[in-house]
């Protein structure tokens, strides 16, 4: 995955090419090269030649294999041109795109792919398995970063399958940001930007804006004549509208981003979009007075009906509040402080409602029922601060027990990485799609994302225990032959998207921490 283009090799020896915004634009057959390989971002190379893609153009470079066949889907632009040995494939929005990137000759190409995996390469010192963690982490955030046909910023892709309509999330983005933060302010920025567009004056935002794009174009005419699309997708430009944790994000990703940069123009910019997200929420308080969500299926677990004050939800809120706080005490000193009682009044109330003896629900209907699992997305609660030490301690306790698949015997699949729930969910009425099934999805599959979360938890306190959250699920990838962060899996069903961009939070939590994690994990040996 680059700016413009992204493909997928597999072991039918096919190479199936698409350029962001456009759709697939090709498929290429040929006969595989002499291994052994040495898989690297956007680059794969054999003693007999590689692949080698370019960063400044969709173009790439086939070396040391002849293609038997290629095949032009007829949208979009492709080109397959020999170069003496060599095969160069452009490709494009249009025709005129795929040309312009032939003027990139075989050696630049080649070193922009070799800088590229240079640029990746972020943790060289640290021992393989966490080396190449971090080098296809940095590859994930990085190339999520899509470039226009103009060369414009098109957002933050949330990984290799989320390209029709292309669209950029704020709960994947924001992860994503993680990584980014630092490295790079400016896409940083720019993504906020893009979704500040459909952050509405009632401080609603929808799951993910819609960027510019011929398959934009097409999602937009079926919405319009789909009365269910149309109402799922309010608006034009928003992909699944009104969902319950993306104004808490965006408040998160600007409040991150002034800190990084020690800069409040952006927030200057939006504050009258934060204030109403601010707004919003206050009204959805119900009588523990923390933010109800409605019945629906609208955050993250988005197969999940989870109605009430759910764990993950009420972090964010937390998280949001403390934002506020921070931004209002130099913009706006009223909200700042009627945010900083109210984050105060919500600590407690959270601590109160959901606290079961060792373990924070995942969520309390309104009519008393509880899902009394263990949720590892339970973990923002920790992650911002929300609940009191001692029990945030206790739930880590519970969490290495019995999320941790190696130490659960009570789930079926062995030894594979982390659950993000156990037990499977109780309420089944409130299941739709792949979460229906227990073990996978939301129903205890394996997030990548989450596993950072908590080895987060872990480093930041000083506890043993951080290295298997932090890098069993890559080892399984690897197990899998899966040469990237992907999306989530689990063992009896598979994996999600390759090239997931939110998967870079381990990579960025690895680089958070480097020298403990240099320093080793006492509990390594499990």
């Amino acid at each position: 995955m680059a700016p413009r283009l992204q493909g997928e090799l597999g072991d039918d020896h096919v190479l199936t090419l698409s350029v962001w915004g456009t759709g697939e634009v090709g498929r290429l057959r040929f006969a595989p090269a002499a291994g052994p390989y040495l898989i690297a971002p956007n680059r794969v190379t054999s003693p007999r030649g590689g692949l080698f893609v370019a960063q400044s153009a969709p173009v790439l470079v086939l070396r040391g294999v002849r293609p038997d066949d290629a095949w032009p889907s007829g949208a979009g632009g492709f080109i397959v041109e020999p170069r003496g040995d060599d095969f160069v494939v452009a490709m494009g929005d249009d025709e005129l795109e795929a040309a312009a990137g032939l003027s990139l000759d075989v050696a630049a190409i080649v070193a922009e792919a070799n800088a590229y995996v240079a640029r990746c390469d972020l943790a060289p010192a640290a021992d393989p398995l966490v080396r190449s963690l971090v080098m296809q982490g940095a590859h994930a955030a990085f190339s999520a970063a899509r470039k226009d046909a103009r060369g414009g910023f098109a957002g933050l892709a949330a990984g290799l399958i989320y390209s029709n309509p292309p669209r950029t999330y704020y709960r994947d983005g924001y992860w994503t940001l993680q990584f980014l933060m630092k490295r790079a302010p400016d896409i940083v920025a720019a993504q906020i930007e893009l979704l500040a567009r459909a952050v509405q004056d009632d401080g609603e935002a929808p799951s993910a804006v819609i960027v510019e794009g011929r398959s934009a174009d097409d999602f937009e005419r079926r919405r319009c004549e789909d009365a269910e699309m149309s109402a799922a997708h309010c608006r034009r430009g928003e992909f699944w509208s009104d969902h319950f944790d993306s104004p808490l994000m965006f408040v998160l990703a600007v409040a991150e981003h002034a800190a990084a940069t020690s800069d409040d123009a952006l927030a200057k910019q939006h504050w009258p979009q934060l204030v109403a997200v601010f707004d919003r929420y206050m009204a959805l308080r119900g009588r523990a007075g923390l933010p109800v969500k409605p019945h629906n299926d609208r955050d993250w677990a988005d197969n999940v009906y989870r109605e009430g004050l759910v764990a993950y939800d009420i972090g964010l809120w937390v998280g949001a509040l403390d934002a506020l706080a921070t931004l209002g005490a130099r913009l706006d000193p009223p909200l700042g402080e009627a945010a900083r009682a109210e984050a105060a009044a919500a600590r407690i109330a959270a601590d109160q409602a959901l606290w079961r003896g060792d373990h924070y629900l995942d969520y309390l209907r309104p009519d008393g029922w509880a899902e009394t699992h263990l949720a590892l997305d339970a973990l923002l609660l920790l992650r911002y601060d929300a609940v009191p030490e001692p029990r945030a301690l206790a739930m880590l306790d519970e969490v290495r027990q019995r999320l941790e698949s190696r130490r659960n015997g009570a789930q079926p699949y062995g030894d594979f990485g982390m659950l993000c729930c156990f037990p499977p969910f109780a309420d089944r009425a409130a299941l739709r799609a792949k979460s229906a099934f227990a073990y996978r999805y939301h129903n205890g599959g394996d997030w990548p994302w989450l596993d950072a979360v908590y080895a987060a938890e872990r480093l930041r306190r000083g506890l043993p225990g951080w290295r298997y959250p932090l890098t069993r699920w890559w080892s399984y990838c690897l197990e899998q032959g899966w040469a990237g962060p992907v999306e989530h899996f689990s063992r009896p069903f598979g994996r999600g998207s390759l090239l997931q961009g939110w998967s870079s939070l381990p990579a960025a939590v690895a680089l958070q921490y480097a020298e403990r994690v240099a320093a080793g994990d006492p509990d390594d040996a499990g």
